[in-house]
């Protein structure tokens, strides 16, 4: 048994803009996580996100498990940034009426 592994080495990385990723591949440590809490099992995930293989998935919940308060953490972090982004856009681009004014645009084109 001494040539077994002791340690696997967490699937994931920081982004230049501070997102976890799965090492690899677009996928946000956030929707495994998400998809994991709405009661998504590993196989379901892993079928859902092509890229990240099954293993990896299992390592990803293991790791959350064991470090669930920083990365709950991480993901209330990231929901407030989202909210503060959306605000601000919603500001400076109203929201409202927006598919009327795209249909009103593609009337005039014809």
């Amino acid at each position: 048994m001494s040539g077994l592994p002791t340690t696997d080495d967490i699937p994931l990385s920081t982004d230049a803009y501070g997102a976890i990723r799965v090492r690899g591949t677009r996928v946000l440590l956030d929707v495994i996580i998400v998809a994991f809490q709405d009661g998504a099992t590993a196989d379901e995930i892993a079928q859902k996100f092509p890229s990240v293989s099954l293993a990896n998935v299992y390592l990803i919940i293991a790791h959350y498990l064991t470090h669930t308060a920083e990365i709950d953490a991480y993901l209330s972090q990231r929901q407030t940034d989202a909210a503060r982004l959306q605000c601000a856009i919603e500001t400076r681009f109203n929201p409202v009426g927006i598919r009327a004014r795209h249909l009103a645009r593609q009337r005039q084109a014809r």
